[in-house]
């Protein structure tokens, strides 16, 4: 399965159609902002299907929703605990130590006010390179010219993670050049970069890019490596991406990952956010049409296997009326 230019056309059409609900907002409804991450990836329209079907009941609900484009998961944490967003799609490790005050975020206070939504796919943890750069295996990467995500992002928070386990530091590749999203798929092409760190749902339209651009492939991270930070960490899972997916890349690719999930504030108006979850779990059938990356999502999926931060009592009270949760 590939992301076809029609799934590319679908997604921005997506995007023009919320930013087009918004324009037409009325007075008086409770306008709610959305942090997603760059438009090149999959929280961006996966924050635009979610409003575009929040945004389809506003007559009744009287809620308007906003998709935000954001520098990703940290970026997002960090405005929720500012008051800058009202939700944001993070990624569940990255949540977890928001909310306990650890990991990456082991130097500010535990931001206790933080609440899970409900989760969404989950992301591969995904190593791209080109052919003729000799990398085979991740420990392959150490040493060469890569790019491992912009700060703020929940790519490189995981990156730095593996580093850590590995015992390397930036100083462990021959450069680590900051590439903006848009233009990793020329840098890794014309050479300026050996290889990039990619964490996403797939079919994924910003590594198909890549991958048409010029002969790559995407290395395993399959690993004693990963055995220990599986143990050590619930929130992440051994992970897939089927062979055929991708040009050039015809066996399943074998490494880890962790779920996006939509977070808020517990002391965002329990109504709207039961209003907004109700949305899109009475036409889960529909969100699932929105991306192709959603078509596996199941209800209960989306709210078992994600205890990173305690339910927002919004959500929890849908939950419970359609017994998704005890």
């Amino acid at each position: 399965m590939t992301l076809t230019s029609r799934s590319f056309l679908a997604i921005f059409s997506l995007a023009t159609l919320v930013a087009l609900d918004v324009s037409t907002a009325f007075a008086g409804e409770k306008i709610v902002s959305v942090g997603t991450a760059s438009v090149t990836g999959v929280y961006y329209p996966a924050g635009g299907a979610f409003c575009r079907l929040v945004n389809r009941g506003s007559k009744e609900s009287n809620i308007r929703c906003v998709v935000e484009s954001t520098g990703g998961s940290i970026n997002n944490l960090e405005a929720l605990r500012k008051g800058d967003l009202d939700m944001g799609i993070v990624q569940s490790d990255l949540l977890y130590y928001a909310y306990n005050g650890t990991g990456i975020f082991y130097d500010v206070p535990a931001d206790k006010n933080l609440r899970a939504v409900f989760a969404l796919h989950s992301e591969p943890f995904t190593v791209i390179t080109r052919r003729d750069a000799k990398i085979n295996t991740f420990d392959d990467l150490k040493g060469k010219k890569i790019n491992i995500g912009a700060a703020g992002s929940g790519q490189r928070a995981t990156m730095e993670e593996l580093m850590a386990k590995k015992g390397w530091t930036l100083k462990s590749f021959a450069s680590v050049v900051d590439v903006k999203a848009s233009d990793l798929p020329q840098a890794l092409c014309s050479k300026k970069i050996d290889a990039l760190i990619y964490s996403g749902g797939h079919p994924n339209g910003a590594v198909q890019q890549i991958t048409t651009m010029c002969d790559t492939k995407i290395v395993d991270v399959d690993s004693a490596l990963v055995d220990s930070l599986i143990k050590d960490h619930p929130f992440y899972a051994r992970a897939t991406i089927p062979g055929g997916m991708y040009v050039g890349n015809p066996k399943d690719i074998k490494t880890f990952g962790v779920r996006a999930m939509l977070a808020a504030p517990a002391d965002m108006d329990a109504d709207v956010v039961y209003q907004m979850v109700k949305a899109l779990f009475d036409n889960l059938d529909n969100f699932k049409t929105l991306h192709p990356v959603f078509a596996t999502l199941n209800a209960k999926q989306m709210v078992g296997g994600v205890d990173v931060a305690p339910f927002h009592p919004g959500a929890l009270q849908y939950f419970r009326e359609k017994d998704l949760i005890k």
